[in-house]
């Protein structure tokens, strides 16, 4: 069996450990990987019809790049994870409706108004009704990771400026949940079930994120969040996930990171979480077989 393991065109070093273990991982268990940038440009649309150099069974996608994810399937390519699911992840507002109305707790969210003009007048009425979320108010950019692009407004004045800035991005608004103020708790999932959890905390930064100089440990699931973790990554079609949920009197699902970093998590649990997305993925494509 041959597997691809593939990450952004640009990328810089910061995901080459996650690259190294899945590498060993599946090395071990007799698969050949080659791991690669996506800048050899794997597909192309020739003659009206998709074609690929790609002559491998299956790709791990370390990468966000929609276009390339969705050519590689249509050419029979099977990815981890698939490019819908992918998709569904990047845009943090799209995470949010796909979960809505199937049973899985969030903080009340609005979306945020498009604008197409930067010139265009941030219009009083819009900030009256985002402040029905009450302060402080959290604005989100849809797409970002490792906390980038997550701001806290503390009043009014704070809010029309974040709200100027992001106008023209999409973005959503978010009730701040104040219980979980800089910590939340991350449940890895894997082919369906929850491998463990951390608490990543924070003393300096209402984020908690480890590349924010957040900190991780390990703690037990709670048996709601446990279940909630694996309902998530179904309904969103995940093969790997981490999903990090607000610590409220019922745990909140606040977003889900389809390319979730593992490292903070395998030092903190001592779970061999690279070996189980291996051993996922060959039981896949044993069966696909």
């Amino acid at each position: 069996m041959k597997g691809l393991i593939l990450v952004n065109a640009y990328s810089s070093a910061f995901n080459a450990r996650q690259v190294k273990r899945l590498t060993e991982e599946l090395t071990a268990r007799g698969v050949r990987v080659d791991a690669r940038r996506n800048d050899f440009f794997p597909t192309k649309i020739s003659d009206g019809k998709i074609a690929t150099v790609c002559d491998s069974d299956f790709c791990i996608y370390l990468d966000k790049d929609k276009y390339v994810s969705q050519m590689l399937e249509r050419s029979g390519v099977r990815l981890f994870n698939r490019a819908q699911a992918i998709e569904l992840c990047d845009d943090k507002m799209q995470t949010h409706i796909t979960l809505a109305g199937r049973g899985i707790p969030m903080p009340d969210t609005l979306p945020g108004l498009l604008c197409y003009d930067d010139r265009a007048e941030l219009r009083p009425e819009i900030v009256d009704r985002v402040e029905t979320l009450g302060y402080p108010v959290i604005v989100k950019l849809s797409f970002g990771s490792r906390g980038t692009g997550v701001f806290k407004a503390n009043d009014r004045a704070e809010l029309k400026d974040i709200m100027s800035r992001v106008k023209t991005l999409p973005h959503l608004f978010q009730k701040y949940i104040a219980p979980s103020a800089g910590k939340d708790m991350r449940v890895i999932v894997v082919g369906g079930k929850a491998l463990g959890a951390i608490l990543r905390s924070s003393d300096t930064d209402f984020r908690s994120n480890i590349g924010l100089g957040g900190n991780a440990r390990a703690v037990d699931i709670p048996r709601e969040i446990k279940e909630r973790a694996e309902r998530t990554a179904e309904i969103l079609g995940l093969d790997y996930c981490g999903i990090d949920f607000l610590l409220a009197d019922t745990p909140l699902v606040c977003e889900v990171n389809s390319n979730a970093f593992f490292d903070a998590f395998e030092a903190a649990t001592d779970i061999n979480v690279a070996a189980a997305y291996a051993e996922h993925i060959i039981s896949v494509m044993d069966t696909k077989k």
